[in-house]
């Protein structure tokens, strides 16, 4: 009789944990794929060479590095470049107090170049005919939290948009021609 009922207390453990185990796995998988990373965002108004808002960007933290989103308008239709910039001014009509691009890791410019790319290299993108753009692209060697990766450097960072296509190799900005929006980093 000991055998049976050790057999049925088994029995009876094996059932239970059968039970809870097929229980969990009914329940339906967290929507959405991996939480995002926590921390701190960042936002960043656009203007142009006039001082005119043209877009807004944000920054949010995901596990990969930093998620960009950016609404642009009144852009020239055409490919452009986007880079981060390692001083957080926006003086126009150049923008050419934004300084270099973002590059702590001391790289040479672009995504083909063999001794690249800078942290601030970003993708080309493409403005619609009637001037509007959205983009959507991950930075992957930027945070928005410690260290000298950060887009939260002391004198600040910025986002440039360019006149033309980066040829994602020429050191130092893929010859993508004069700066014509910017705009200042800023934790929020």
């Amino acid at each position: 009789m000991k055998g049976t009922t050790r057999i049925l207390g088994v029995a009876v453990v094996l059932s239970s944990l059968i039970y809870w185990g097929c229980d969990k796995a009914s329940e339906p998988a967290p929507k959405g794929g991996a939480e995002p990373a926590k921390g701190p965002s960042a936002t960043a108004e656009l203007i142009n060479e006039k001082g005119e808002k043209v877009g807004t960007a944000t920054f949010t933290p995901e596990k990969e590095g930093v998620h960009v989103h950016v609404q642009l308008s009144m852009l020239p239709p055409g490919t452009h470049a986007m880079h981060l910039h390692t001083v957080g001014e926006c003086h126009g009509p150049d923008f050419k107090s934004a300084g270099a691009h973002f590059n702590p890791f001391g790289k040479q410019h672009g995504v083909k170049n063999p001794q690249g790319p800078h942290a601030g290299d970003l993708p080309n993108f493409e403005v619609k005919s009637d001037g509007t753009a959205t983009v959507d692209v991950t930075a992957s060697l930027v945070t928005l939290g410690e260290g000298k990766n950060s887009l939260f450097q002391t004198g600040g960072t910025c986002i440039v948009i360019h006149e033309k296509a980066d040829d994602e190799v020429s050191d130092p900005a893929g010859n993508a021609g004069k700066r014509i929006a910017c705009g200042v980093i800023k934790k929020s």
